[in-house]
């Protein structure tokens, strides 16, 4: 059963098709004025007209690239050169895609600056937050419109009045195709291979008025932002099924919706020590992620595909890249044991059904070995202070855990088993020099109901090198 399609959708049956016939009558050069050139150009203009008409611009404002990746950075980078005379400035959420983190690199390194914008524990940004951050010199501010992670639905138009004339970039590679195209944007991308159509074929939307420089070589083709020949029957077949896709969403979007809703309600009962991610309400309909505690992402998910699950994670906590997923640090939530679960158009109850059913066993199975109780006093949220310690608690010296070298999960999973042995109101001192535990520790401690006290150097708790995470047991 195929819950991924966050990371890509299958082969919509009518790109198949449309590619099919496009093969045979959309093969040749469209720049060329001879008969199978002009067939060649036609297709290609009719698929740009399809496309506008869906994101609700003009034709001659689309250009196609080679995937959405190359469009954000064609886009980040072309619209931070036609601005330049306006200032070196660039703004972004916390929560951007990867490409745009890093095309923020490469303007950074060439001298220009960069603010990050925060964002609250559901990952939302916020107007107040980009006000904040834009500058007179401000060229560019960008804002996806819904988070590749976790689903959170941005307020796209709202930040876009907040920009004012400072153009607003916004990624829409997870959105197009399945809801509306949020308002005010100057500059939009998106990626065919997520609603269904052939890979390869990326969009980037840029209004007129907008100034925009190709950061690269100049090329004659789409309109002398995108280099290269383009794919024509890639392109046919893109449009084609996000015209399908879009039809479909407006009866699919309700249904998919219940059942994530049945996920993210059944996760939590089913599954101790689990937190659901990302908004509540403004999220796309199809995607629900959690959080499991004291669990490689990775090892789960290969659990999840033995049992005919493809799903993914939406942390990079894993044993090949030892750092969290930036996204769920700037939320401030738990960064291990992360599954993102993104259902297909025709999914059917009976499948969640299924899977509900199985996770709990897959979970069990992968933290058995740990040996862990996971009888902790569960979180109380009375907000009573009746088991504050006094002061005297706190001049007991610390109990140190000694988690250095280890990576995440295991400290969290140390700390989880040495806990029950410190006194309430006592300390525990955890020293790690694994940069998780800096995110995954007070996340813990939110969801166990401890108290997080900070850090401190590993040094005053004879550590020789990392940071000692200090962590108070409430009950």
């Amino acid at each position: 059963m195929y819950f991924d399609v966050a990371s890509t959708a299958p082969l919509h049956p009518v790109a198949r098709q449309a590619l099919t016939a496009a093969l045979d009558e959309g093969w040749a050069d469209p720049a060329r004025l001879y008969r199978s050139g002009r067939q060649a150009r036609m297709l290609l203009d009719a698929a740009r007209e399809t496309v506008a008409g869906v994101l609700g611009c003009r034709a001659d404002e689309i250009a196609f690239t080679a995937s959405g990746t190359q469009a954000v950075h064609l886009g980040v980078l072309g619209a931070l050169a036609g601005n330049r005379r306006r200032g070196g400035h660039l703004a972004h959420s916390a929560v951007e895609h990867s490409s745009v983190l890093h095309a923020a690199e490469r303007h950074e390194a060439g001298g220009g600056e960069v603010s990050v914008v925060p964002v609250d524990r559901y990952g939302r940004a916020t107007p107040e937050g980009f006000a904040a951050a834009l500058r007179p010199d401000t060229a560019l501010a960008v804002l996806q419109s819904a988070n590749h992670e976790v689903g959170t639905v941005q307020p796209v138009a709202e930040v876009a009045g907040v920009c004012g004339d400072v153009p607003l970039l916004v990624d829409a590679a997870q959105s197009a195709g399945r809801v509306d195209v949020p308002r005010g944007w100057s500059l939009l991308t998106a990626s065919a291979h997520k609603w269904g159509g052939p890979a390869g074929v990326g969009v980037l939307a840029v209004r007129k008025g907008v100034r925009y420089s190709s950061p690269l070589p100049a090329d004659e083709r789409e309109a002398g932002r995108v280099p290269g020949y383009v794919n024509v029957p890639a392109i046919v077949a893109a449009a084609a099924s996000l015209r399908a896709v879009r039809a479909e969403a407006d009866r699919e979007n309700a249904r998919l919706h219940a059942l994530v809703e049945r996920i993210r309600a059944g996760v939590p009962r089913l599954v101790p020590e689990v937190e659901v991610v990302g908004d509540p309400v403004r999220r796309l309909p199809h995607v629900v992620t959690f959080s499991c505690l004291y669990v490689d992402g990775e090892v789960l998910l290969t659990e999840l595909d033995r049992a005919g699950f493809a799903v993914s994670s939406g942390s990079s906590c894993t044993s090949s890249t030892l750092t969290p997923s930036h996204v769920l640090a700037a939320m401030g939530v738990l960064t291990e044991g992360n599954v993102r679960v993104s259902l297909p158009f025709g999914t059917a109850e009976a499948d969640v059904e299924r899977f509900l059913s199985v996770l709990p066993g897959l979970v069990a199975g992968v933290r058995a070995p740990l040996g862990l109780n996971l009888s902790l006093p569960a979180r109380s949220g009375s907000g009573s202070g009746e088991q504050e310690p006094a002061q005297e608690p706190a001049e007991e010296p610390a109990t140190v855990l000694d988690a250095l070298g280890k990576r995440c999960p295991l400290p969290v999973i140390e700390l989880a088993k040495r806990i029950g042995g410190v006194p309430v109101g006592g300390t525990i001192a955890v020293l790690a020099d694994d940069e998780a535990a800096r995110l995954d520790v007070p996340a813990w401690c939110g969801m166990r109901g401890q108290e997080y006290l900070g850090e401190a150097p590993a040094a005053e708790y004879g550590g020789d090198r990392g940071t000692a995470y200090l962590v108070r047991r409430t009950a």
